[in-house]
């Protein structure tokens, strides 16, 4: 048995070999036929993953890459940055398959997570790592909770920003049925000073990432987008917002 010095001196020789070990993430080595770097297309580049960051990319002869590194050959194939995603909705379906106003009145709000679980990950698949996910449609703030199911990782899926519910003036939005009042709407009603700065916190302190407001929408006669916020409403929600550092989108076609 060590003399407990030696055994001291041993372990604190060895700690910093150990310690290293530990924190090191494992490494992959990616060997594609090419890398495009957002500006140019390199032959011969090689990717070097750690953990689940991107630690290196260059000339294969220029990359140290650590001991026990996993090496993942790519004959053929083009490596790129994640694309980011806009502008999506992910707690929506394409609507020749169920329509808008459907989607919003009759599906359960079970059934839309459970789809928008799919569409999240085939986002991913399509090789987009960042959605900006600008509104629920009526599903409330489940975009906040898919967005802690991808951060938490229950679930595959980009890195999202959401947007919760979005903000449309009354009357402007939809769905409409000329026989029933008060339905279910896709946006968050709001109008004037009070009840746009209370809408606005709302939809913050629930977890947006950025607020939405439809500027104008089809509500015109015979249907025409015509602005639906007055500016001094506009200017009121992009202040409330900044004010906690977050900034507006806005759907404007007019």
């Amino acid at each position: 048995m060590l003399p407990l010095r030696r055994l001291f001196l041993f372990c604190w020789l060895l700690w910093p070999r150990l310690a290293a070990a530990q924190a090191a993430p494992p490494a992959t080595l990616l060997r594609p036929a090419a890398v495009f770097d957002g500006e140019a297309l390199h032959l011969g580049w090689v990717v070097l993953v750690q953990g689940d960051k991107i630690a290196a990319a260059g000339p294969a002869a220029g990359i140290s890459v650590p001991a026990g590194a996993t090496t993942l050959e790519l004959p053929g194939l083009t490596l790129l940055p994640g694309l980011i995603e806009g502008h999506s909705h992910l707690l929506l379906h394409p609507y020749n398959e169920t329509s808008w106003d459907d989607q919003v009145l009759q599906e359960p709000l079970a059934l839309r997570v459970a789809r928008a679980t799919v569409s999240a990950r085939n986002t991913l698949l399509a090789g987009f790592t960042t959605s900006r996910d600008l509104g629920t449609e009526g599903a409330g703030y489940a975009d906040v909770g898919l967005k802690q199911a991808i951060d938490q990782g229950i679930i595959p899926g980009p890195r999202l920003l959401v947007a919760t519910r979005a903000l449309v003036a009354t009357g402007s939005y939809g769905p409409h049925l000329a026989a029933v009042e008060n339905l279910p709407q896709g946006a968050q009603e709001a109008d004037g000073p009070d009840a746009l700065v209370r809408a606005v916190r709302e939809q913050i302190g629930h977890g947006a990432d950025v607020v939405k407001v439809y500027a104008d929408y089809r509500w015109g006669p015979s249907g025409t987008a015509q602005p639906t916020f007055s500016q001094e409403e506009l200017t009121l929600i992009v202040q409330t917002a900044r004010s906690s550092g977050r900034g507006v989108v806005a759907h404007a076609s007019t």
